[in-house]
């Protein structure tokens, strides 16, 4: 499905090592995927499956930072996924991208090239926003992309553990008042579970939670301290100036 060029926007991430053209209107990448990417503990040669790519923006932007990772996106709309084509072609990195539905069954995920116990690291950012508390966005694409049902995190989660080879590891992005669901449905084959906080700025409660857990882990449950997008003084943060200038990582993606 081609778009009109009017209907696109072509925009420059991580100080300009990344151009990534994406919808003017709907659902567009912004700090959450970048920050999700430099959390992400991939190394070169890993199988890298992001779930839920969208245009791409976190899965290339690991492969940007990585280098020579085997990245497959993976996206429900079409009309995305054909930009995340094109947005691994400009960027000239490899990815297989996949027309699939996160929640299909095995058999799809097979046949798609994504074979149970195949993945090395698999990365996500569901529709995390409660359903009762927010707000359905009449743009249905935007809707499917933000707003969460009573399965949604259960059902990534089972995914990334059937994709995931013993001690292959996740990492993921969630709004922070869902830290007990997360906990809930990393408790089946997952283990070494590390969370980092992500604040507004110091005076606030947290915003997100990025999370990494190892398939099979054992280690006990490690906070990190929080991020703050805004310093004390409520300038942006120099560290995450640097991680969105794709100059700096996040502890959770250490090897």
């Amino acid at each position: 499905m081609n778009r009109p060029s009017s209907a696109v926007t072509e925009d420059g991430f991580l100080g300009g090592q990344l151009t990534l053209r994406q919808p003017r209107a709907g659902h567009r990448a912004g700090h959450d995927a970048i920050l999700l990417a430099a959390a992400t503990p991939a190394r070169p040669g890993d199988r890298v499956v992001d779930l839920g790519a969208g245009v791409g923006a976190a899965g290339l932007a690991v492969a940007r930072r990585v280098g020579d990772v085997d990245l497959a996106l993976v996206e429900v709309d079409a009309g995305l996924a054909e930009l995340a084509r094109n947005n691994a072609g400009v960027n000239a990195i490899m990815a297989d991208v996949i027309v699939l539905d996160v929640e299909a069954g095995a058999a799809a995920f097979a046949d798609a090239g994504l074979a149970p116990d195949s993945a090395d690291v698999v990365m996500m950012n569901p529709p995390f926003n409660d359903p009762s508390r927010h707000r359905a966005s009449p743009d249905s694409v935007r809707q499917r992309a933000h707003v969460a049902t009573a399965t949604t995190l259960e059902g990534w989660v089972h995914v990334a553990r059937r994709l995931l080879k013993s001690n292959g590891r996740l990492v993921m992005i969630w709004r922070a008042d869902g830290i007990a669901e997360v906990l809930r449905a990393l408790e089946r084959g997952f283990g070494s579970v590390e969370i980092l906080p992500v604040h507004a700025d110091a005076a606030a409660s947290a915003i997100r939670i990025l999370v990494r857990a190892t398939k099979g882990g054992r280690a006990p449950t490690r906070l990190h301290a929080a991020l703050l997008l805004k310093d004390e003084s409520g300038v942006p943060n120099k560290w995450v100036q640097e991680i969105m200038a794709g100059r700096g990582g996040l502890p959770l993606a250490r090897p």
